[in-house]
């Protein structure tokens, strides 16, 4: 569990320039989650950065991985983390619904074709939707970067040696981020089928996206992932010929964990089912407005 995986430091871009002396105190009042942070008391050193910089959060995890730590401590731990985490989610999800917007967190391992798929998601409902981006990694803002090129706006979010973004951290980008009425929101998590499965963002739906490259068992490997996930997609679809894996039992593998489990197979460079995929968001976008009274954003 994350809190004894060495979780530590992460930064956001893009927020306000710094005052003259390149610190300012931090502003709580772009919604309702800011006062989440006054209500849990969590405490965090950051310092404003300029343009594309970073803000650094503190590292809220630090010194948990603790020789001769009881186990009974441990769970004490992950349980209190996980219940201010899924305070600052309800907060999330309320500011999403307020403003019908539907917000979905993509999961999967390293080297899935994440980023891939949703450039191209983004580029062929940018017409029909108003897009915007949360980008989780480690380091570098290298997916960001790609996701601005589609025109859509994006936030960048390293986690430093974190292994998974938290409703928290997501809050604090939501501040800098033009998030449009009646839009949808991609939460790109950081690549990892472990810890993400047990931290609420404030989603309407995790997204768990799987590539044929990946072993067919990958389900049963690593099942909370899957059993959280409301979707899946089965990603590089367009490499099948040319490799020994067995959609069948990869998709009973993922129904044997998670029976309501909706699963597409698609190629996020061929297009191959990808109309579905773009079908399910806009049903549920449209589901996310009408509840809010908003508008359809264009």
């Amino acid at each position: 569990m994350c809190t004894v995986c060495g979780c530590g430091t992460a930064t956001v871009e893009g927020e306000k320039k710094p005052g003259a002396e390149g610190q300012a105190a931090h502003d709580h009042h772009h919604h309702d989650h800011d006062h989440a942070h006054d209500r849990h008391h969590h405490h965090h050193d950051h310092v404003h950065g300029e343009g594309g910089e970073v803000i650094d959060f503190g590292a809220s995890l630090a010194g948990a991985h603790v020789p001769g730590l009881s186990q009974e401590r441990i769970v004490r731990i992950e349980r209190d983390i996980l219940s201010k985490n899924d305070a600052y989610a309800r907060d999330n999800r309320a500011y999403f619904a307020e403003r019908g917007v539907l917000a979905l967190n993509l999961v999967s391992s390293p080297g899935s074709g994440k980023t891939t798929l949703l450039v191209r998601a983004i580029n062929d409902l940018k017409e029909k939707l108003a897009v915007a981006v949360i980008e989780g990694d480690q380091q570098t803002s290298n997916d960001a970067e790609r996701i601005r090129a589609t025109g859509a706006p994006a936030i960048q979010i390293n986690t430093g040696k974190g292994c998974h973004l938290d409703a928290h951290m997501v809050g604090h980008a939501l501040e800098s981020l033009d998030l449009r009425k009646g839009g949808v929101l991609f939460i790109e998590n950081v690549g990892n089928l472990v810890c993400p499965a047990a931290f609420d963002l404030g989603e309407a739906h995790k997204v768990v996206v799987l590539s044929v490259t990946e072993g067919e068992d990958k389900p049963l490997k690593y099942p909370d992932m899957f059993a959280a996930a409301d979707l899946m997609l089965l990603n590089k679809a367009d490499l099948l010929p040319h490799l020994s894996f067995d959609v069948g039992k990869c998709l009973a593998n993922a129904l044997k964990v998670n029976p309501h489990l909706q699963t597409l197979v698609v190629s996020a460079t061929t297009g191959e089912g990808m109309a579905a995929f773009y079908a399910w968001i806009e049903a549920r976008a449209a589901l996310a407005a009408s509840r809010a009274g908003v508008a359809k954003a264009t």
